[in-house]
């Protein structure tokens, strides 16, 4: 009859059973994060991510299966050999007309 009349505050395992309720909402959250991360282990087969568009560290990772595939921008302007094949043009509705070049 006496552990009735005990007053609750200063029973140690009430403070243990929070804490594994606090742990089971963190792990929760982070299941949660796991799952809409684009590059993590349940998303799709093949993704693609930009990181810093158009800035000078760009990075582009590539998931193809379970193969991760970095490229990073060093701020160089790429050049190489090659012959022009045509011309691009933009209409005013934002299609895309590519025009090729006659030999």
């Amino acid at each position: 009859m006496t552990r009735f009349l005990e007053d609750d505050d200063t029973d140690p395992m009430l403070s243990v059973v929070n804490l594994i309720d606090l742990f089971l909402v963190i792990i929760g959250l982070l299941m949660i994060v796991i799952a809409q991360n684009p590059l993590g282990p349940l998303s799709r087969d093949n993704v693609t991510v930009v990181e810093n568009p158009g800035k000078e560290d760009m990075r582009i990772t590539v998931k193809e299966g379970k193969e991760l595939t970095r490229y990073e921008s060093s701020g160089e302007v790429g050049e190489g050999m090659g012959a022009r094949a045509g011309v691009t043009y933009r209409l005013d509705d934002g299609r895309m007309i590519y025009v090729p070049e006659k030999n």
